[in-house]
């Protein structure tokens, strides 16, 4: 019946929960309507996913009560909340990328001959079908890995919508997709909302939140601060009540033009000329000056990530010279790289750190055999390191916290500090800010125009056009392998970078 309220299919009451004395989430009430996509924004830490952590079945142990469908529900385990139809796509895909396309798809329950053995011909053709029903392009028999980043995370979503989820919570779903891979995703989030199925949509993508969902609901500091229907807000209504009136120069990169500084007058720090690496870019030719940030912007699969990589040695270019300071290098390697003094924060985190290990040891890994001559010094690890959390303002501000139990905002924290207790010439961030709010990034731009202002180069490599835009004084734009454009020394907005791109 027209103008008939959905029904409540979870609510949340009173949900709170701690780690350590430290609240997480306090009082938090939530509801998630049938057939609806229900957006989900606040701060890194401002109890997200930990609200997500405790539907999905991952927390056990909470204050307040949850109901499905009506019924009182507790979850003692993942798998609890599966079986209840409960799935969850997280950021860093947790799918096996040795493994096939169908294999992943089955992950966990292949089907099965009257032998006991897997029915491989079954599993090729059922994944094959289902893939084709999402409007996912992929050979069953394709090895994941091999697939794009943004077609393994459609993958994942396919797995969780063949266990038989009527509820799916996508955690950062768009931020490794290009524009016509979101929009597959949305068509495909449309039919299954129409469908009758319920999405918990979390985003830092403003304008991605806007677009697909139907209602929003704003964390911080562990509190529901704000519930409204699409309708009624936009993005300025977003971000004041994510992180409040204050909320300084990064929203102009989200809602307003910004003004590039240009190049700056110091020495060159880095010299590109004619860089080249087949299937990835060709004939990449730039100047990085010393106190700089020099923003490459790009969709996904325009070459820029492999070009970070390729300036740090992981994946050495064919072609091309490359000056430090007015030096020729060659990059071979990583430890060449390193010695050379460039440093490389990656778009994955979990590549370059060690989440079970306490924050001191990711700070100080690399600079071990400075501080290390015949015997561990963990005394002074945990000096440098504690260094380090009071000058980028790292939350919780202790050394020994495992450095899995921080939000992937202070996570990319303590990567910065990692490369910054000892100074190298050039620093090359790629996605910096992924998977990050409005306010974490605000916190890592300052630490960014920081090192900036000590004279460092920085190169900043996104496929967010609000990371350039916030952080670059000069911005170089890629598309399919090569550079098509430079903005400088003038005033620039989203919109222009997305039809550079």
């Amino acid at each position: 019946m027209e103008g008939e309220q959905p029904k409540p299919l979870l609510e949340l009451r009173g949900i709170s929960k701690s780690f350590g004395g430290v609240a997480a989430l306090r009082e938090v009430d939530f509801t998630l309507s049938e057939g609806e996509i229900h957006g989900l924004v606040g701060e890194n830490g401002a109890g997200k996913s930990t609200l997500m952590k405790i539907i999905a079945g991952v927390h056990a142990a909470y204050q307040g009560r949850m109901l499905l469908a009506g019924q009182p529900v507790s979850f003692a385990s993942a798998r609890d909340a599966r079986d209840a139809g409960i799935g969850m796509v997280h950021q860093e895909l947790s799918l096996v990328p040795q493994l096939t396309v169908a294999e992943n798809v089955f992950l966990g329950a292949q089907p099965l001959t009257r032998f006991g053995t897997v029915d491989w011909p079954r599993m090729r053709r059922e994944a094959a079908r289902e893939l084709e029903s999402l409007g996912i392009d992929a050979d069953p028999a394709a090895i994941l890995g091999t697939l794009p980043l943004g077609l393994q995370q459609l993958i994942e979503l396919a797995r969780v919508l063949f266990s038989g989820a009527r509820i799916i919570i996508l955690d950062e779903p768009t931020s490794a997709l290009s524009p016509p891979e979101i929009e597959r995703l949305f068509s495909l989030l449309r039919r299954l909302r129409e469908s009758g199925r319920s999405i918990i949509f979390i985003s830092h993508f403003l304008d991605d939140v806007l677009q697909i969902s139907d209602s929003v609901t704003v964390f911080r500091n562990g509190r529901r601060i704000a519930h409204a229907a699409v309708p009624t807000i936009d993005k300025a209504w977003l971000i004041e009540n994510m992180i409040g009136r204050d909320h300084g120069e990064l929203a102009d990169s989200y809602v307003n033009r910004v003004e590039l500084r240009g190049r700056p007058e110091t020495d060159v720090a880095l010299e590109v000329e004619g860089l080249s690496l087949t299937g990835a870019f060709s004939d990449i030719s730039f100047r990085l000056h010393s106190g700089e940030v020099l923003g490459i912007y790009g969709f996904m699969g325009s070459g820029q990530l492999e070009l970070a990589k390729s300036l740090f040695g992981r994946r050495p270019a064919e072609r091309g010279t490359l000056r430090l300071a007015g030096r020729p290098v060659r990059l071979s390697s990583t430890s060449r790289a390193r010695r050379a003094g460039l440093a490389f924060v990656p778009e994955s985190r979990r590549s370059m750190l060690f989440a079970q290990e306490p924050v001191y040891k990711n700070v100080s890994i690399a600079i071990l055999d400075h501080i290390h001559r015949f015997m561990l010094r963990p005394a002074r690890e945990r000096t440098i390191a504690r260094a380090r959390i009071g000058d980028l303002g790292i939350r919780p501000p202790s050394a020994e916290i495992r450095l899995g139990a921080l939000s992937g905002g202070n996570q990319q924290k303590v990567a910065l500090a990692k490369w910054l207790t000892r100074q190298p010439l050039v620093l090359i961030l790629s996605e910096p800010t992924r998977g990050m709010d409005v306010g974490a990034k605000e916190d890592v731009v300052r630490i960014i125009r920081k090192v900036r202002d000590e004279g460092i180069g920085v190169i900043v490599i996104s496929t967010e056009p609000e990371t350039v835009l916030s952080l670059a004084d000069r911005i170089l734009v890629m598309k399919k392998g090569a550079m098509t454009r430079e903005f400088a020394a003038q005033s620039v907005g989203k919109d222009e970078l997305l039809a550079a791109a």
